[in-house]
């Protein structure tokens, strides 16, 4: 028992409070999902129309057309509503045509006005003898309702929100209903599922009794007003009324019955011989739209004319209805923002017939909430063995995951499964369960940093609040490249300003130069007056440090060249001497000791070793031999694709082994060019004829030296190698001279 609870406790103390926070985040994420508020079926349907908007539904190969009442058909017949008459001559001539019958997704709710009776009461001045006639002709609805006997038509009504004070009960249905009962329990009764209206925009009577079929164009869109469900079935009152692509199908195959199924749970679907069309529990079919289709059209005035193409019409099932944009049946799908109402009902009519709909299963929901309660406590519990990253790493393959499967199932099976709503619940948990994770770690770090950064650089500090067991001193020997660099006569300079504008003068040159350092990887060791010293190769790892050191040295040639620039038109803005600035620099390499410098009290991050004064001495000798920028041999041997010239082989001051020097005049880019490469050539003559004590031969390859190095600047070199020449001359070192130039100076 107590091996159990120990195991318990130590795996226990790797959760904080900001677990049990990332848990609490979750726990409000289920119960919103659970509440379904309308925010989050919203986005559960952009869900689905972002399945339906990247495979939208094929062209169907159904027989199933649209007879248009579009505007050019109201320019040439005239403006709606048409005489019965003339839509009983449409109804003739879509027979002709072999149009198996004929859906309206009109409603003629109201006696037509052209009727003759109705004529000979509204025209003034007839005489009695011509209304009497007029009134015993039969009126244009007679004439529709004896067309509409003959042939397969459907009526379409329309369902209203609000009870109608003056409403007419009679039983405008067509349609007979078996009613299957799946459930153990007696009497239940389908209509108490499906949805329910008051009320229904009946057709005028004559016209219902003679028609095939009765069927609803009703639509329920989403919050958004977009058409993604329709219900098969509505209840009106007491009755049950089929939709109007149901009811074509109906009467198309001469069917009289309807079975609708259903259990405890709700509507299981609607049946018909040949046909089993599944619905959720409300009766409703969620379709699988296609885009807008012009092919599906035919304008009705070519089929008034007689000019429409008979193949297009034969055999097929029609739907009357208008795209006009003045009659206002537009309706908006997942795949497009405004499509004629009849073409819903057209797309409805393909999906049943092609089998193709998709389904939301019962059990979505209860999946989508075990996929987030397991996959969102998983996340939880990983981070503390993880880490940040690769829980986040997790997480997105956790993500990804459950949105393959929601489009898995979406396109093998056509159902509906929301597991983005759970991903971007775990995502979101992930994220502030890091975040917080983060906050916890930085108020640690907060503490070392409080502690230290007064006494320490930010790097270190930095590192030390990564690991803090480093507080201690000593150090570690790695090879590194230093850098020297300061401003040659900066006494002169100082006197031309106070202390307050020979600070803001320094921070004005330390700044660009500090950033040059910086922005390739060096670390600032320290400011000693005008002079900077770097580091590169800590304390992070640099594999090119002595390549970074010797580009920083160049560019900051170039800082210093645009300050001179600045200096220059202040000082004539202020009528005062100009006095341009001028640095030199040093960068060594070789095997160095870096680490935390210091007593107990205080220590810094430094760097210590003979390389290091090397690298200070170098620097001291820019100024003797009159080059901007000097380097060692260990340095060279990284940078030899520089634009490179070796100056001497001299032992430094302080030090007993010589060592080579090299002065760099540019980067490889100058190297490439013929000049240098000219004067390189000639100049290590020059150096070989020194070596051998060829002075004559010297004398006269300097000349050539000072001319091609011209554009370098480097008559202070020559001069300098002049009067060891001439001093040499006469007074010869010795046949045991190694060339070896000892340095009195810094």
């Amino acid at each position: 028992m107590k091996i159990r609870f120990g195991f318990l406790k130590r795996f226990l103390k790797h959760y904080s409070w900001a677990h049990m926070i990332a848990l609490g985040v979750l726990v409000a994420f289920i119960a919103l999902r659970a509440t379904d508020s309308q925010p989050i079926e919203l986005l559960r349907f952009k869900v689905f129309d972002g399945f339906q908007q990247i495979t939208p539904r094929e062209d169907s190969k159904q027989p199933v057309i649209i007879v248009d009442l579009d505007d050019d058909s109201l320019n040439e017949i005239g403006q709606w509503p048409w005489p019965r008459t003339t839509i009983a001559k449409l109804m003739l001539r879509l027979k002709k045509y072999g149009v198996v019958a004929v859906a309206n997704d009109i409603v003629f709710a109201e006696p037509d006005r052209t009727s003759p009776g109705l004529l000979a009461d509204s025209i003034r001045g007839l005489d009695k003898d011509t209304k009497a006639k007029l009134k015993k002709m039969p009126s244009n609805d007679e004439t529709l309702a004896r067309i509409y006997k003959s042939y397969n038509v459907v009526l379409g009504q329309s369902t209203q929100q609000r009870g109608l004070a003056a409403e007419i009960e009679r039983k405008s249905l067509k349609t007979q209903w078996a009613k299957r009962n799946r459930s153990r329990v007696k009497g239940l009764q389908p209509e108490g599922f499906l949805w329910a209206f008051p009320s229904i925009v009946r057709n005028i009577e004559v016209l219902e009794e003679s028609a095939k079929g009765i069927g609803v164009f009703t639509f329920k869109p989403a919050v958004d007003g977009i058409v993604r469900q329709v219900p098969l079935v509505v209840r009106v009152g007491n009755f049950m009324y089929p939709t109007l692509a149901l009811e074509l199908y109906r009467v198309a195959t001469r069917q009289t019955t309807m079975a609708i199924d259903y259990g405890a749970g709700g509507i299981n679907g609607v049946k018909l011989k040949g046909l089993d069309v599944p619905t959720d529990r409300f009766g409703q079919i969620w379709m699988k739209f296609g885009k807008h289709d012009r092919s599906l059209y035919v304008s009705a005035k070519d089929i008034l004319n007689g000019t429409a193409d008979p193949k297009k019409l034969s055999g097929k099932l029609a739907f009357f209805g208008t795209s006009a944009i003045g009659l206002l049946d537009i309706k908006a799908t997942p795949l497009d923002a405004a499509i004629p109402g009849v073409e819903v009902h057209a797309q409805l009519l393909q999906n049943i017939l092609d089998k193709n709909y998709l389904a939301r299963p019962p059990w979505a929901l209860g999946a989508e909430l075990v996929a987030m309660i397991m996959v969102g406590v998983l996340m939880v519990l990983l981070v503390p063995f993880l880490g940040a990253i690769w829980t986040l790493v997790a997480a997105l393959v956790a993500v990804a995951m459950l949105l393959a499967v929601s489009w898995w199932v979406f396109q093998a099976h056509g159902l509906l499964l929301d597991m983005v709503f759970p991903a971007i619940s775990i995502f979101i948990v992930t994220v502030v369960l890091t975040y917080l994770n983060y906050v916890r770690e930085e108020r640690e770090r907060r503490q070392v940093r409080g502690a230290f950064s007064r006494y320490m650089s930010p790097d270190l500090v930095a590192r030390l609040a990564e690991d803090p067991s480093r507080l201690t001193l000593g150090g570690e020997m790695r090879e590194m490249s230093v850098l020297f660099a300061d401003i040659r006569g900066f006494t002169t300079i100082s006197e031309q300003f106070d202390a307050v504008g020979l600070t803001k003068f320094i921070n004005r040159y330390l700044t660009p130069m500090t950033n040059v350092i910086l922005e390739r990887k060096g670390t600032i060791d320290k400011y000693m007056g005008d002079c900077i010293m770097a580091f590169w190769n800590a304390p992070l790892d640099d594999s090119d440090h002595a390549v970074n050191g010797v580009r920083s040295a160049l560019a900051m040639f170039e800082e210093s060249d645009k300050m001179n620039v600045e200096l220059k038109r202040e000082a004539e803005e202020n009528s005062r001497p100009y006095i341009p600035l001028r640095i030199g620099a040093g960068v060594n390499t070789g095997v160095i000791c870096v680490g935390n410098m210091g007593s107990d009290m205080r220590f810094d991050y430094s760097v210590l070793g003979d390389d290091v004064n090397l690298g200070a001495r170098l620097e001291g000798q820019s100024k003797n031999y009159g080059v901007d920028i000097v380097i060692g041999e260990n340095t060279y041997a990284y940078v030899e694709n520089f634009a490179v010239l070796q100056l001497d082989r001299i032992q430094v001051k302080g030090k007993t082994v010589p060592v080579d020097i090299y002065c760099v005049l540019g980067d490889e880019a100058e190297n490439e060019k013929p000049r240098f490469q000219t004067l390189r050539e000639r100049h290590e003559a020059m150096l070989s004829a020194y070596k051998i004590q060829d002075w004559g031969a010297l004398k006269r390859i300097l000349n050539e030296c000072r001319e091609l190095g011209e554009d370098y600047k480097l008559n202070i070199l020559y001069d300098l190698y002049e009067e060891r020449c001439e001093e040499y001359f006469a007074n010869p070192p010795g046949e045991d001279w190694d060339g070896v130039f000892i340095a009195t100076s810094k």
